[in-house]
Protein backbone atom coordinates (compact mmCIF):
# COMPACT_ATOMS: atom_id res chain seq x y z
CA UNK A 1 0.00 0.00 0.00
CA UNK A 2 1.34 3.33 -0.95
CA UNK A 3 1.93 5.79 1.49
CA UNK A 4 0.82 9.40 -0.37
CA UNK A 5 0.56 12.86 1.32
CA UNK A 6 -1.56 15.04 -0.93
CA UNK A 7 -2.71 18.78 -0.94
CA UNK A 8 -4.93 20.29 -3.37
CA UNK A 9 -6.08 23.56 -3.59
CA UNK A 10 -9.41 24.21 -3.00
CA UNK A 11 -11.70 26.38 -5.34
CA UNK A 12 -14.34 28.75 -4.13
CA UNK A 13 -17.87 27.98 -4.88
CA UNK A 14 -18.56 31.32 -6.87
CA UNK A 15 -15.68 30.47 -9.44
CA UNK A 16 -16.66 26.38 -9.29
CA UNK A 17 -19.80 27.45 -10.30
CA UNK A 18 -19.28 30.28 -13.03
CA UNK A 19 -16.83 27.64 -14.44
CA UNK A 20 -19.74 24.98 -14.52
CA UNK A 21 -21.97 27.64 -15.95
CA UNK A 22 -19.73 28.81 -18.33
CA UNK A 23 -19.19 24.99 -19.65
CA UNK A 24 -22.30 23.69 -19.61
CA UNK A 25 -23.42 27.15 -21.89
CA UNK A 26 -20.69 26.20 -24.20
CA UNK A 27 -22.07 22.55 -24.50
CA UNK A 28 -25.68 23.60 -25.10
CA UNK A 29 -25.11 26.60 -27.72
CA UNK A 30 -22.47 24.27 -29.31
CA UNK A 31 -25.01 21.25 -29.70
CA UNK A 32 -27.74 23.76 -30.72
CA UNK A 33 -25.33 26.00 -33.49
CA UNK A 34 -22.14 24.18 -33.98
CA UNK A 35 -20.56 27.55 -33.68
CA UNK A 36 -16.48 26.86 -32.58
CA UNK A 37 -16.58 30.18 -30.93
CA UNK A 38 -19.01 28.45 -28.02
CA UNK A 39 -15.83 26.02 -27.61
CA UNK A 40 -14.11 29.14 -25.62
CA UNK A 41 -17.02 28.77 -23.17
CA UNK A 42 -16.29 25.47 -22.82
CA UNK A 43 -12.74 26.01 -22.33
CA UNK A 44 -12.61 28.92 -20.12
CA UNK A 45 -15.57 26.98 -18.00
CA UNK A 46 -13.14 24.13 -17.81
CA UNK A 47 -9.87 25.87 -16.85
CA UNK A 48 -12.08 28.04 -13.54
CA UNK A 49 -12.27 24.12 -12.47
CA UNK A 50 -8.47 23.18 -12.38
CA UNK A 51 -7.08 22.98 -9.23
CA UNK A 52 -3.57 22.63 -8.24
CA UNK A 53 -1.66 20.37 -5.70
CA UNK A 54 1.03 18.29 -5.01
CA UNK A 55 1.87 14.55 -3.80
CA UNK A 56 4.90 12.90 -2.20
CA UNK A 57 4.42 8.80 -2.36
CA UNK A 58 6.52 8.36 0.66
CA UNK A 59 6.85 4.60 0.04
CA UNK A 60 7.92 4.74 -3.99
CA UNK A 61 10.58 8.23 -3.05
CA UNK A 62 8.43 10.18 -5.49
CA UNK A 63 6.50 13.58 -5.97
CA UNK A 64 4.70 15.65 -8.16
CA UNK A 65 2.74 18.68 -8.76
CA UNK A 66 -0.62 17.89 -10.45
CA UNK A 67 -3.50 19.65 -12.19
CA UNK A 68 -6.77 18.32 -11.02
CA UNK A 69 -9.94 18.77 -13.28
CA UNK A 70 -13.32 17.06 -11.46
CA UNK A 71 -10.91 14.77 -9.50
CA UNK A 72 -8.58 13.63 -12.66
CA UNK A 73 -4.99 13.97 -11.27
CA UNK A 74 -2.67 15.16 -14.80
CA UNK A 75 1.36 15.36 -13.14
CA UNK A 76 4.52 13.67 -13.62
CA UNK A 77 6.38 11.78 -10.92
CA UNK A 78 9.58 12.55 -10.09
CA UNK A 79 12.16 11.18 -7.45
CA UNK A 80 12.42 13.08 -4.08
CA UNK A 81 15.72 14.52 -3.14
CA UNK A 82 16.89 14.16 0.25
CA UNK A 83 15.01 16.78 1.88
CA UNK A 84 17.09 18.29 4.84
CA UNK A 85 14.14 21.10 6.66
CA UNK A 86 11.07 22.33 6.25
CA UNK A 87 10.26 26.37 5.73
CA UNK A 88 7.13 27.47 6.74
CA UNK A 89 7.37 31.03 4.52
CA UNK A 90 5.40 34.33 4.91
CA UNK A 91 5.45 36.86 1.50
CA UNK A 92 3.47 38.76 -1.10
CA UNK A 93 2.21 37.34 -4.21
CA UNK A 94 1.32 39.75 -6.93
CA UNK A 95 -1.77 39.45 -9.16
CA UNK A 96 -2.05 41.88 -12.28
CA UNK A 97 -4.96 41.94 -13.49
CA UNK A 98 -5.13 43.95 -17.15
CA UNK A 99 -7.93 45.02 -19.59
CA UNK A 100 -6.59 47.16 -22.72
CA UNK A 101 -6.35 50.50 -21.65
CA UNK A 102 -5.10 49.84 -17.91
CA UNK A 103 -3.88 47.46 -15.74
CA UNK A 104 -3.86 47.02 -12.09
CA UNK A 105 -1.98 44.78 -9.36
CA UNK A 106 -2.71 43.37 -6.28
CA UNK A 107 -0.38 42.46 -3.46
CA UNK A 108 -2.00 40.02 -0.68
CA UNK A 109 0.28 37.73 1.98
CA UNK A 110 0.35 34.15 0.98
CA UNK A 111 2.23 31.28 3.09
CA UNK A 112 4.49 28.42 1.66
CA UNK A 113 5.61 25.45 2.92
CA UNK A 114 8.67 25.43 0.80
CA UNK A 115 11.07 21.59 1.49
CA UNK A 116 14.67 22.25 1.17
CA UNK A 117 17.14 19.99 0.00
CA UNK A 118 21.10 20.60 -1.34
CA UNK A 119 21.02 23.34 1.35
CA UNK A 120 19.68 25.60 -0.57
CA UNK A 121 17.21 24.52 -2.80
CA UNK A 122 13.63 23.95 -2.33
CA UNK A 123 10.16 22.79 -3.58
CA UNK A 124 6.98 24.97 -2.26
CA UNK A 125 4.90 22.07 -1.80
CA UNK A 126 1.44 24.26 -0.81
CA UNK A 127 0.46 27.31 -0.43
CA UNK A 128 -2.48 29.23 1.65
CA UNK A 129 -3.13 32.42 2.95
CA UNK A 130 -4.38 30.72 6.31
CA UNK A 131 -1.03 30.10 8.58
CA UNK A 132 -2.92 27.40 10.80
CA UNK A 133 -3.36 25.21 8.29
CA UNK A 134 0.32 26.04 6.44
CA UNK A 135 1.49 24.61 9.90
CA UNK A 136 -0.28 21.22 9.85
CA UNK A 137 0.83 20.98 6.72
CA UNK A 138 4.37 21.46 7.68
CA UNK A 139 3.82 19.12 10.45
CA UNK A 140 2.78 16.60 8.41
CA UNK A 141 6.04 16.38 7.06
CA UNK A 142 7.98 16.33 9.81
CA UNK A 143 6.56 12.99 11.04
CA UNK A 144 6.48 11.61 7.97
CA UNK A 145 9.85 12.78 6.55
CA UNK A 146 11.99 13.33 10.08
CA UNK A 147 12.72 16.58 9.34
CA UNK A 148 12.68 20.04 11.65
CA UNK A 149 10.56 22.51 10.91
CA UNK A 150 11.87 26.34 10.63
CA UNK A 151 8.79 28.79 11.37
CA UNK A 152 10.12 32.09 8.97
CA UNK A 153 6.65 33.71 9.37
CA UNK A 154 7.78 36.50 11.64
CA UNK A 155 11.21 38.52 11.14
CA UNK A 156 12.62 35.94 14.11
CA UNK A 157 13.12 32.88 12.97
CA UNK A 158 12.66 29.91 14.84
CA UNK A 159 12.73 26.16 14.64
CA UNK A 160 9.76 24.56 15.90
Amino acid sequence: MDSIISYKKSISFVKRFFGVVLAVLGIITFLITGSLMSLIFIIIGLGLNVAEGSEINLSAKTFRTFNSLFGVKIGSWKPIPNFEYISVFKTKENQTVRVVTAETTQKYDVILVNLFYNRNKHMTFYKTNDKKKAFEVADHFKLALEIGVLDATDKEKKWL
